[in-house]
């Protein structure tokens, strides 16, 4: 038989028990604002440039088609004969180098062909498709992807693209926290 007492101190320990718990998961419509703070950072020129759908990559702010008639390559790393460490760098040149410079960043390279990772042209529907798709992002699944969005050093570069380009507009903590946000919540896409 439970006393007064006793079913005071089982509602004291389960008080503080909950008070300890962590906050319950996302929902989806708090998914949803974090994702689009995620497609809006996928969807910028920086990462766009390199997620195309094509062989020739992008560059500046404008989406050129890359000059020099630079390709992709099957490894994403340059065609032959032309990798993209003939001109790319692992860092950025002094910004005393001029605006027209190539970037640099460690291991320089798109997507291989095979997955190329495309976030050009795509609604947020589809961009959240992707990204949940390993067959679409090498394999990646969505804490992999989280990892490169808030580890990689070649993803780091968007932050600091160096003179004249413009950096990725939402702080790189602020983004690892909107895909972990949208992920704890299940990861739901927008329906367009």
């Amino acid at each position: 038989m439970r006393t007064a007492a006793g079913l005071t101190a089982l509602a004291l320990v389960f008080g503080v028990a909950a008070r300890n718990q962590a906050a319950p998961p996302a929902d989806a419509t708090s998914g949803l604002a974090a994702f689009e703070t995620v497609r809006k950072v996928f969807q910028h020129p920086r990462c766009q440039n390199c997620h195309i759908p094509g062989d020739a990559p992008l560059q500046f702010d404008d989406a050129r088609v890359h000059g020099q008639n630079v390709k992709r390559g099957a490894d994403g790393r340059g065609a032959a004969g032309l990798p993209c460490a003939t001109c790319h760098a692992a860092q950025n040149p002094p910004g005393s180098y001029g605006p027209s410079m190539p970037p640099g960043a460690p291991d320089w390279h798109l997507p291989p062909a095979a997955t190329p990772m495309v976030f050009i042209k795509l609604t947020p529907a589809q961009l959240c498709r992707t990204i949940k798709d390993p067959k679409a992002t090498g394999g990646k699944d969505l804490a992999a992807m989280l990892d490169h969005v808030a580890n990689d050093k070649l993803v780091a570069w968007g932050w600091d693209p160096g003179l004249g380009r413009a950096p990725v507009p939402v702080p790189r903590a602020e983004v690892t926290a909107a895909f972990r946000t949208w992920m704890d919540a299940g990861a739901p896409c927008p329906t367009r």
